[in-house]
């Protein structure tokens, strides 16, 4: 197995605690033993019962979609980093663009929730991307770059080293415009090659860049085929057991 491959679903807000154990239950069953690491980022309430359920089962891990980045307070309806440690979360998705365009997170506030998910020994998803006029002016790997110089690079080696990325199609997310896997691939080499440039080519040439568009059973061998796209951070095609094992497989 690649120590780069992963394959994250990302089930947002969906499925109830009871449905979303059958749905996880359905995927390991399909999927047995993978050679690929599989992360659940299930909504927060089925994050104790997720984590319970892949306990001692090699390569699957849980995600939280979110945190806090202080460690407690007055903040209602926020959830800290020690609090997913606790129930034994791997890993955290941290900028997604809903997040952005629905909660206005921006790369400043996103460094200290990766500095925090870091410090209580879980890893970042870090999610990048940028959206539809960006692209069409050209100015999508400097916007991108941005986004992960703000967010990464007062990070030292060795926590990039934990730090996973996730490059989000926010462009061609409901606007009928489809990405090929040469234009992944463009983005996800440019963003290895500024993490090279920081900190170094062996950290770079062991971090995971995770591709987040639309990736469906009928694209994933050719995307996952690019040498610099390692995985996805799949949405809807993670909902359904038998598609998402297909990824996975072809991870």
């Amino acid at each position: 197995m690649s120590t780069r491959t992963m394959v994250a679903g990302n089930w947002k807000m969906n499925t109830t605690v009871s449905e979303g154990l059958e749905l996880a239950k359905a995927i390991i069953d399909h999927a047995g033993r993978p050679e690929t690491k599989v992360v659940f980022a299930p909504p927060a309430t089925h994050l104790s019962a997720l984590c319970a359920l892949v306990q001692g089962k090699d390569n699957y891990f849980v995600a939280a979609q979110n945190c806090h980045q202080e460690e407690n307070g007055a903040y209602t309806g926020e959830i800290s980093a020690p609090v997913l440690a606790e129930l034994g979360v791997d890993y955290v998705i941290l900028g997604h663009s809903e997040r952005r365009e629905y909660a206005g997170e921006t790369d400043d506030l996103i460094y200290p929730k990766v500095q925090k998910v870091l410090e209580h020994g879980m890893q970042p998803i870090y999610c990048c991307g940028e959206k539809l006029a960006v692209r069409d002016s050209g100015d999508h790997l400097r916007l991108v770059g941005q986004q992960v110089s703000t967010a990464l690079f007062r990070l030292s080696a060795d926590e990039m080293s934990r730090v996973t990325i996730a490059y989000e199609l926010v462009w061609a997310i409901g606007t009928g415009r489809t990405a090929s896997p040469e234009q992944a691939q463009e983005m996800h080499a440019n963003i290895r090659n500024l993490i090279a440039e920081q900190f170094g080519p062996d950290i770079a040439a062991r971090t995971t860049i995770l591709y987040g568009g639309s990736v469906k059973p009928d694209n994933a061998d050719e995307l996952f085929g690019r040498p610099d796209v390692d995985g996805g951070l799949v949405g809807g095609a993670s909902l359904k057991a038998a598609d998402f094992a297909a990824i996975i497989q072809a991870a």
